[in-house]
């Protein structure tokens, strides 16, 4: 059955709702250099108190349109992919070669249509970790947008980072969406939970794991190449990053990317079946009563 394009987007908006401060925590780490918000529970504690509850919501809107715009093109591309080479057969049930070229090029497309949202997110979220010099103060996402039209250009602005983010979100896609289907799969045929919720958790639990994992170290590049106003390309983050923290600040902020990610992979896979099974319930209800005219 063909779902709508929607759905991802739909769903993984909801999933933003529960998981955002946890998104904020993580993008206030990966843009901090330094050690002054050396771990989640002391930036979480810091900006409750200089922010209050509702700075752990900072930067929602853009949040939210960056899910209506991402992952509604992620998932669409994927699931109209799977349909289309199908085959006759479910694709999950093939090789995880073949899902995983799929999920890539998807999440590729998504990364460089969610750009100019995701630019605006990151620097709405990372904010208020900089100089008061440096805030860009922007009001809502589309004031954000507005002002980096004006201030640095339609593209140099809007797609500033694009290489690194677009590279993340095949990344994320081949090792969530692939991850996730391949692992729905190997619990149904091995375990005999069928499409079951308790399989739907157990194989986003594995799917957040090992995107995480595989994706930490772009996450940090792009969150720092995209936090800043000036003219800082990936190369040039990733060379001056290692010489002055070392190797190891690629995995920066990898525990609060997994408090995050990991939630975020669980809601967004549970909302996405929930809204599958509620339109096949709902489909299957119009045929019978159609039919029956």
């Amino acid at each position: 059955m063909e779902y709508p394009f929607w759905f991802g987007g739909s769903a993984s908006s909801m999933a933003t709702l529960f998981t955002h401060p946890l998104d904020l925590v993580k993008v206030r780490l990966q843009a901090t250099p330094n050690a002054q918000q050396a771990c989640t529970s002391g930036t979480m504690h810091r900006i409750l108190l200089t922010e209050g509850f509702t700075g752990l919501y900072s930067g929602l809107s853009a949040a939210l349109l960056r899910q209506m715009t991402y992952s509604t093109v992620r998932f669409g591309v994927y699931e109209d992919l799977k349909i289309r080479l199908r085959a006759g057969r479910p694709v999950e049930r093939g090789s995880g070669t073949m899902l995983i070229p799929l999920s890539a090029f998807s999440g590729f497309i998504a990364g460089v249509v969610g750009n100019p949202a995701d630019i605006v997110n990151v620097r709405m979220q990372s904010d208020k970790a900089k100089l008061l010099r440096d805030q860009t103060s922007y009001r809502h996402v589309f004031d954000g947008l507005v002002q980096i039209i004006r201030k640095e250009g339609p593209l140099s602005g809007l797609f500033r980072g694009v290489g690194a983010n677009a590279t993340r979100a095949a990344l994320m896609n081949s090792s969530q969406l692939a991850s996730y289907d391949i692992c729905k799969s190997y619990v149904r045929r091995n375990f005999g939970m069928g499409d079951s919720t308790a399989n739907h958790l157990v194989s986003s639990a594995v799917a957040g794991m090992v995107a995480t994992t595989i994706c930490s170290p772009v996450d940090v590049v792009k969150t720092r190449v995209m936090s800043s106003s000036g003219p800082q390309g990936a190369w040039n983050v990733l060379r001056a990053s290692t010489l002055r923290e070392g190797p190891a600040w690629i995995f920066k902020g990898w525990f609060p990317s997994f408090m995050r990610l990991g939630p975020q992979t669980v809601l967004t896979m549970m909302f996405f079946e929930q809204h599958k099974s509620i339109y096949s319930r709902f489909h299957c209800n119009l045929t019978s009563k159609t039919r029956s005219l």
